[in-house]
């Protein structure tokens, strides 16, 4: 983590609880504090937890170097005793959570964390922040490749959002169930599959349509996927065949009305022989553009804005609160804002048939006897400060999601309005 980054995710207010613990010696104090959300989204009936590799990695690495510390002093946001405390940060304490690709809902305990209260305060932002873009991020491409149902999907918004959110956005959309990211960083940190085309940019460069691919095609093989609707769309396809033969492996229509623009597409294509050629759509597309798009002839879809803007729902709402000192519980009690005290555990019930009936969340000494079919939600992360040995691969997160998903009811997998997925019970 570098020092602007560590700087960014430390709130002042933080420190602020910080710095009055040290002083009147309640920052030692054994604590539980726990991530959770009081609601879904509005229009969603279910939330998928994303970030939680991101996040760990981020907390192992979270400390204040002397460049951070300096700052602080410079600006006097904190008192010599506080400086000195930080200048030996290092998280020592236990973390589990919802693994990566888990379903959650109003009330789920995603992330607990157990520490003194020192050292568990200041990871709130570093926490939420994460959990926060990540889950949310997720939760809308669930619901797309849900949409897509089965058709490959490719992740192309890196241009319609912040440089590290792309490429955070582009692991989650992979884990969540998407084929690739057009995002090379992304590949390159987390091992995600990419793929792209050109722009219109790469036709408009040439003498004319056929000049472009042409390049293109000599360069990548007839097995590229060539824009067609820079100029004609009709022009465009009938001139890939021509270039590029009845091998031709894919178009791409990037603007218009594609449904319509689909279905025309393939009737030409399989009129020139290009019968085994694929259709990929993209622009402006979202759950509700792709869900339309069902019975049209389209076998890929790239989604961008949408896709790194939560489709409508950039945050995931999480909250991080401290419901325990000492073993004792404690909540908030303001109005719409209430907490449920004690640190707590999760289990989800099946009927025989693997279909979810119930989430149900319990305080320590309110455990519920496992049923045959229930499972358990939470794992360890962390312990002392480490990452707990053989966490999910982001591979095994995708099987995870995929695995939850079936298990939904399907009224809870509807794009419509409506009561959460599965019903939550708080014991």
């Amino acid at each position: 983590m570098t020092s602007s980054s560590t700087a960014l995710l430390t709130d002042h207010y933080e420190l602020t609880m910080l710095s009055s613990a040290l002083r009147d010696d309640t920052a030692d104090r054994p604590c539980v504090f726990e991530v959770f959300a009081r609601r879904l989204p509005d229009g969603r009936r279910y939330g998928v937890v994303g970030g939680t590799a991101r996040l760990l990695d981020a907390i192992t690495r979270f400390r204040f170097d002397d460049a951070e510390l300096k700052r602080l002093e410079t600006a006097r946001v904190v008192d010599d005793r506080t400086l000195d405390w930080l200048a030996d940060y290092a998280f020592t304490g236990d973390v589990d959570g919802y693994p990566e690709g888990e379903l959650y809902f109003p009330g789920s305990p995603i992330l607990t964390v157990r520490a003194p209260f020192a050292t568990g305060v200041v990871l709130e932002t570093l926490a939420l922040s994460i959990l926060n873009h990540d889950s949310a991020i997720a939760s809308a491409a669930a619901r797309m490749v849900t949409a897509a149902n089965g058709r490959r999907m490719i992740e192309m918004g890196s241009r319609r959002t912040h440089e590290e959110a792309a490429v955070a956005s582009a692991r989650v959309a992979y884990l969540a169930g998407f084929t690739a990211t057009s995002n090379l960083e992304a590949g390159r940190r987390y091992g995600i599959p990419t793929a792209g085309t050109s722009a219109h940019a790469f036709t408009l460069l040439h003498d004319s349509e056929a000049e472009a691919f042409r390049a293109q095609v000599e360069q990548l093989g007839a097995g590229t996927t060539l824009l067609v609707d820079t100029y004609d769309i009709t022009k465009g396809i009938a001139t890939a065949v021509e270039v590029a033969g009845p091998e031709l492996g894919a178009i791409r229509i990037d603007s218009g009305d594609v449904g319509p623009l689909a279905r025309q597409a393939r009737e030409q294509l399989d009129s020139l022989g290009a019968r085994n050629t694929k259709i990929v759509v993209s622009g402006d597309l979202d759950e509700y553009a792709i869900a339309a798009l069902r019975a049209e002839p389209v076998d890929s879809y790239g989604v961008g804005t949408s896709l790194v803007t939560g489709s409508g729902a950039p945050t995931a709402g999480m909250v991080y609160k401290l419901v325990e000192v000492a073993g004792r519980p404690v909540a908030k009690r303001s109005s719409h804002k209430e907490s449920r005290g004690g640190r707590k555990g999760a289990l989800r019930r099946f009927r025989e048939t693997g279909t979810a009936v119930e989430e149900v969340v319990y305080t320590e000494g309110n455990r519920p006897e496992l049923g045959e079919h229930d499972r358990e939600l939470q794992i360890p992360l962390l312990r002392a400060g480490q990452v707990v040995a053989d966490l999910p691969t982001i591979e095994q997160s995708r099987e995870r999601l995929r695995q939850a998903l079936v298990s939904v009811p399907w009224e809870g997998l509807k794009l419509s309005h409506g009561e959460p997925a599965i019903p939550t019970t708080f014991l």
